[in-house]
């Protein structure tokens, strides 16, 4: 079975066959990784190694705080104005999709929120271009880089006078950017990084200096990079299979994971551009390669091919209900050869489908 699903996503097998292994018994510890005490030596080793390993795959210096919180983006969005957006100053928000959307109404509880752009009125199909100077008394600029539900990524990212934050959730560590351009990045786990259940938090230290100093510690990035992320239990095994996924990436390397993806892709898209049958309706420039949306130009088809690829083994391509159609997600995990083989049934389906 193939699973192209948005998330909770595939893991590398081996990193299941391990996670397998240690929830049994971790290291000889006679405990399970789902029993190792949060505060004990050896979580002390495992959350101490998934910081490296997050700071050498971004190739960012201790400038930068990382944390393991809890809430999902979800969360973010509220944490980010309750520990930045106060004062009474205001932030910028990037209104690119869904998720940005979503981000911009959690923070205006918090204060004033100004969107510098969207594409909204394009059905979301484009990444908005800022086309005003970003005032520089804002408190933040916030974008999301990749958008799940449309399919749509930032190749480029904004030049701003202010910290740049970003929502990486979906593309996180799938490609070599340049980190340290970020002043905060946060990503759920459950699409490139490990299990549900956590999610990462990359800040510089400058930026938490800024943060506000009234808030309760669990909600508080300041108190959270105090306490290395210890504020209260953290998800232990969580955290475990990111720094398992972390070690795998590394192994591997962020470039050749990046070509890997940008190949995958470029599979895909070729296929769609050619086809008779499917179509993807983002232009070339803002398509994403972590999540590819298209759909049938006869929707009465849809369900006949969901069905189809299904009897192939093939789940997880439906798209997100508010949008239809399909929607495949490359995720690090995924490899060439799934894509080649969810071609190839495509393709098989165009074939009966011309045959009548």
């Amino acid at each position: 079975m193939l699973n192209f699903g948005a998330g909770p996503a595939r893991l590398p097998l081996e990193i299941s066959r391990q996670l397998s292994q240690d929830i049994i018994e971790y290291q000889q510890t006679g405990l399970s990784i789902l029993e190792l005490p949060h505060r004990g030596e050896a979580f002390g080793k495992i959350l101490s190694e998934a910081n490296a390993l997050v700071k050498k795959l971004m190739q960012l210096n201790d400038d930068y705080e990382v944390l393991w919180m809890q809430g999902g983006g979800r969360m973010q969005f509220a944490l980010l104005p309750m520990n930045l957006l106060h004062s009474g100053r205001s932030a910028g928000y990037i209104d690119s999709g869904h998720w940005a959307s979503e981000a911009i109404r959690y923070a205006r509880h918090y204060g004033t929120i100004m969107v510098p752009a969207s594409s909204r009125e394009q059905h979301y199909h484009t990444i908005p271009q800022i086309r005003e100077a970003i005032p520089e008394d804002w408190a933040y600029l916030h974008i999301t880089s990749n958008n799940t539900i449309y399919g749509t990524q930032y190749h480029h990212f904004p030049d701003s006078p202010v910290p740049l934050v970003a929502d990486m959730s979906s593309d996180i560590f799938s490609r070599r950017i340049n980190f340290s351009s970020f002043d905060l990045i946060y990503a759920v786990a459950q699409k490139n990084l490990g299990v549900a259940g956590v999610t990462m938090v990359v800040v510089k230290k400058s930026l938490l200096q800024q943060a506000a100093d009234n808030l309760p510690g669990i909600l508080s990035y300041r108190e959270m990079a105090a306490k290395n992320s210890l504020v209260n239990t953290p998800p232990v095994f969580a955290i475990y299979s990111c720094l398992l996924t972390l070690r795998w990436m590394d192994s591997m390397g962020l470039d050749k994971l990046d070509q890997l993806n940008r190949h995958k892709a470029a599979l895909m898209y070729a296929f769609l551009d050619e086809s008779g049958l499917f179509e993807c309706l983002i232009p070339t420039e803002f398509r994403s390669n972590m999540n590819i949306c298209f759909r049938m130009k006869d929707e009465q088809l849809t369900g006949h091919f969901l069905d189809y690829a299904s009897s192939a083994g093939i789940q997880g391509i439906s798209g997100h209900r508010s949008t239809g159609g399909f929607r495949v997600s490359l995720y690090n995990a995924i490899t060439l050869s799934d894509v080649e083989q969810l071609t190839a049934v495509m393709r098989q389906f165009e074939e009966r489908y011309d045959k009548g």
